[in-house]
């Protein structure tokens, strides 16, 4: 009778002990479904980690890599819900890899210098001319001394000469074009000609007379990444790093929608010609200027205010004008000249 009892407790005990069958189905499940995500996360940031923007779809989904530890981290607790080891410690060298990336780019360090020079900065893409009078208004609040305007068609073009008097705004550099490929350079002191960056879309420049400093000023518009167009965006890119260089250190101001951001290799080397972000100096790095209907923080940072790093920065903002997909940037940049002078 007892060794009976024993093995039918003996019996009780395997079954409770044994995982259901559901559990096991649940634990497969989640454990497809961690390295499903892991895998996808992980290609991206490859690509980052390799200093390369790779192929359709990398460099689209590039732009929104703060938003990567989403899956990530979703992907990491799939993995501990179905207690697979490998995919735990994956998901944790994901996340730290993101985590790293995330971080802003560029040194911020300010000029030694004294300052000898200030200006307001603001760039809009206006979408077509939709939001420009929104960014009438701003230009009234902000008062800015250079203006950016990208895809300002030829009614865009009409209305600031309208709207906006010439004794404010006496100087142009521009492109006049329709629909995206107009673009236009506003300012308050002296510009004097010079030859913009080539582009598919217009992107005028000049150089500005700032308080008795030649100034190299340049919008920047190149086209998006665009399934098919990859290689357009990377080569008018590389096109906006050559001027950025051919500037051998002379004072340089390039802003636009650049169509990138920090996270694309194509950018950074903008960047590394000898370029600082104004908005990386000033404080709101991530704050995102696309897509505009976009609840902060989601989107990304696509237009920049770029600057030799004579300059230093403050007051940066984002402002929504709307009728454009775009936030406007606006932001003071004040040069200073070298400490070796005097």
């Amino acid at each position: 009778m007892d060794s009976a009892e024993s093995v039918a407790v003996g019996a009780d005990v395997e079954e409770e002990t044994d995982p259901p069958e559901a559990r096991r189905r649940v634990g497969r499940v989640a454990a497809w479904a961690a390295g499903l995500l892991l895998a996808g996360v992980s290609v991206v940031a490859g690509f980052r980690v390799a200093d390369s923007d790779g192929v359709t779809p990398v460099p689209q989904i590039l732009a929104f890599l703060p938003w990567l530890l989403v899956p990530a981290g979703a992907g990491l607790l799939m993995a501990v819900l179905a207690r697979w080891r490998v995919g735990m410690l994956w998901g944790v060298l994901v996340l730290g890899v993101l985590a790293w990336y995330v971080q802003p780019y560029g040194n911020t360090d300010a000029p030694s210098g004294p300052a000898v020079a200030e200006v307001r900065v603001l760039t809009s893409n206006v979408e077509f001319g939709g939001g420009t009078e929104g960014l009438i208004k701003a230009v009234r609040e902000e008062r800015p001394d250079l203006l950016f305007v990208e895809e300002c068609d030829f009614a865009c073009s009409a209305l600031l000469r309208k709207e906006l008097p010439r004794a404010d705004y006496p100087h142009r550099a521009s492109v006049e074009a329709s629909g995206a490929e107009g673009s236009v350079i506003l300012a308050k002191m002296p510009l004097k000609s010079a030859a913009g960056v080539e582009g598919t879309l217009g992107m005028p420049g000049a150089v500005a007379d700032i308080d008795g400093h030649d100034v190299r000023v340049q919008l920047a518009h190149p086209m998006p990444p665009l399934p098919r167009g990859v290689d357009l965006w990377r080569s008018e890119l590389g096109r906006i790093q050559r001027y950025a260089a051919a500037g051998d250190g002379a004072p340089t101001i390039i802003a636009g929608d650049f169509n990138a951001t920090q996270d694309h290799a194509a950018f950074r080397k903008v960047l590394d010609a000898g370029l600082r972000d104004a908005a990386r100096i000033a404080g709101p790095s991530r704050t995102p200027s696309w897509p505009a209907t976009a609840p902060a923080p989601l989107g990304a940072q696509i237009d920049h205010v770029l600057a030799t790093p004579d300059f230093s920065a403050r007051d940066a903002r984002f402002l929504d004008i709307g009728n454009t997909d775009h936030r406007a940037l606006a932001v003071t940049l004040t040069l200073h000249k070298p400490a070796t002078e005097r």
